[in-house]
């Protein structure tokens, strides 16, 4: 019996993340073309942010080489130690991300 249900329940899963990317592009092509209530609008922002991308890459690169560093040095470095430095490392990317964050929001200020 389980040899049925996995693949139909991977099937359906594909098809409705399939159904929610397409309504997701339909509905954003709707609203650039203004052809939708001003009350929707304000759920699909127009502009694409890409610090957005810089920040969660930061926090991944931080605790991926946080959780490097502890494999690397297994022995030295207990399990503990090794959470501790993803934490470490994820919370400097986010402090980066701000500093970055900010200064563009300085300079778009000034233009």
């Amino acid at each position: 019996m389980t040899e049925i249900l996995i693949p139909i329940a991977s099937f359906i899963t594909i098809a409705v993340c399939i159904k929610i990317i397409s309504d997701h592009k339909i509905r954003r092509r709707l609203i650039e073309k203004g052809l939708v209530e001003e009350k929707i609008k304000y759920l699909y922002p127009n502009s694409f942010q890409p610090l957005a991308s810089v920040k969660w890459g930061l926090v991944l690169i931080g605790i991926g080489a946080a959780f490097l560093i502890g494999r690397v040095f297994s022995r030295e470095i207990s399990e503990e130690i090794t959470i501790g430095l993803m934490f470490l490392f994820a919370g400097i990317g986010f402090i980066v991300y701000y500093v970055m964050a900010k200064k563009q929001m300085e300079e778009s200020g000034r233009e």
